[in-house]
């Protein structure tokens, strides 16, 4: 079992600064408009003389209400007919991908997000689901990782009732927080009994697994509310947790300006709410996976992190990193092979393109032999808290302390402030580190001194 993280203050105030969350390596800020169709028909091409698994994304961008803290790609409309011209662009894709891909390729994992996916009706979801299921091959025995984003208020039995007979069988649930005043100054009003509902219906209709989203740094929010959620949502029992820290930046995203930025906890209230969610999920016997991730012990990415299998790609931690991702819909990403490559972020150009029948594809990035070692060695330490220099070595055959020996000092510094311990063959990330572990990454990521840092969010 992984040691548990300790708290340290000082060194959080040392190494809390703005960074990527790398579920990517490079990071999508290197994207470029270089990259377009050819290029992905290329990567679909190799996927397909190599038979590699796949995991599917499909990107639902609308909701009916604005959330003011959202920094996701959504479209905000009480017009459900706007779903139906997406919808039709959004099967174009999947025939003109699917064509450049073998049958025999199994749908490892499947994953709907938004915006809010049940946005759509129930026959708008069995639509899509009917031709994803005849372009690509999705398992039947319900092996799959197949999971849909879920708002409790856009959702009842019913619907939980057609998502499982559709092949769904985890859900990720939007909760945020459950302290009204909070609720209101985020415009996302959400009871406790509607999300109660959901869960109680998810299980029992046996899905899988159950996923809850917490934000900590909203409005009003303070740790001794915070705190009190964080009760309510362990009674509720998900078996993974993600507690994300809210990153206010107005200038980028416009929703945010509606936030009274004087109403926001202060940064020592930041801090004490992560540290008091942490001393609550650990009480209540859930292990830190990483970042923002918790889970259960007996579940799949806990026990994927104690057999070093763990992974991570544009969908958090996973158990499938080893499948090509195939981003579906607006603003989507890819990861194929050594391609990263993202839709169109403007829904009319993203349907007119595809209307045209040409693929959306608008920017993207394909690895060279600097990246891939580098997203090696970030994979690792981001998903295990511990690197192996033999396992880097035999990988791409260098000499592990002569291709970074002028990252050494930085490396020797983390060591001398315990964030890590380092010799000739390893690190490890130590407990009082595993907070930061996205400070110890970003030591070995060569495009972070051209960015602006106030393009990421803190570490904590």
């Amino acid at each position: 079992m992984l040691d548990a993280i300790r708290w340290d203050t000082d060194l959080i105030r040392r190494y809390d600064l703005a960074g990527p969350r790398y579920t990517s390596y490079p990071t999508a800020v290197q994207f470029d408009g270089q990259v377009g169709t050819f290029d992905l028909f290329h990567a679909l091409r190799d996927s397909r003389k190599a038979l590699r698994p796949l995991s599917l994304y499909v990107h639902v961008p609308f909701c009916a209400n604005i959330c003011y803290y959202c920094a996701c790609n959504k479209v905000i409309t009480k017009d459900r007919g706007r779903a139906l011209p997406y919808l039709q662009r959004l099967e174009q894709e999947i025939q003109l991908i699917a064509c450049h891909l073998d049958p025999a390729q199994k749908v490892e994992q499947l994953h709907f997000g938004g915006g809010t996916p049940t946005f759509l009706s129930h026959d708008e979801l069995r639509q899509l689901m009917a031709q994803l299921r005849k372009h690509f091959n999705l398992l039947d025995d319900d092996s799959g990782d197949y999971g849909i984003e879920i708002d409790p208020r856009e959702a009842d039995w019913s619907t939980m009732g057609l998502l499982r007979e559709l092949g769904f069988n985890r859900v990720s649930i939007g909760l945020q927080d459950l302290d009204p005043a909070v609720q209101r100054a985020v415009n996302r009003l959400q009871s406790l009994e509607e999300t109660r509902a959901v869960i109680d219906a998810a299980r029992t209709l046996q899905f899988r697994s159950i996923n809850i989203d917490l934000i900590y740094g909203l409005p009003k929010q303070t740790p001794e509310n915070f705190a009190r959620t964080v009760d309510e949502v362990i009674a509720l029992q998900p078996d993974r947790l993600s507690v994300f820290n809210y990153a206010h930046l107005p200038e980028r995203f416009m929703p945010q300006r509606r936030i009274n930025s004087n109403e926001l906890p202060t940064p020592a209230q930041k801090l004490e709410m992560l540290q008091r969610t942490i001393e609550q999920l650990t009480a209540a016997g859930y292990r830190y996976i990483g970042m923002d991730h918790f889970a259960l012990p007996d579940d799949e990415l806990a026990i994927a992190q104690e057999e070093s299998t763990l992974q991570r790609n544009f969908q958090g931690y996973t158990t499938h990193g080893h499948c090509d991702l195939i981003g579906l819909g607006v603003s989507a990403i890819s990861q194929i092979g050594d391609l990263y490559c993202q839709n169109n972020s403007d829904l009319n150009q993203y349907q007119n393109t595809l209307a045209s029948a040409q693929l959306a594809t608008s920017r993207g990035l394909l690895c060279n032999a600097d990246d891939r070692v580098r997203r090696a060695v970030i994979q690792q330490l981001i998903c295990t808290f511990n690197l192996e220099f033999a396992d880097i070595e035999q990988a791409f055959n260098i000499d592990f302390r002569g291709y970074f020996g002028d990252l050494w000092p930085q490396l020797q510094t983390m060591a001398d402030d315990g964030l890590i311990s380092l010799d000739n063959e390893r690190i490890n990330v130590l407990p009082a580190g595993r907070l930061l572990v996205r400070s110890v990454c970003m030591v070995f990521d060569a495009y972070l001194q051209q960015h602006n840092h106030q393009r990421f969010s803190r570490v904590i």
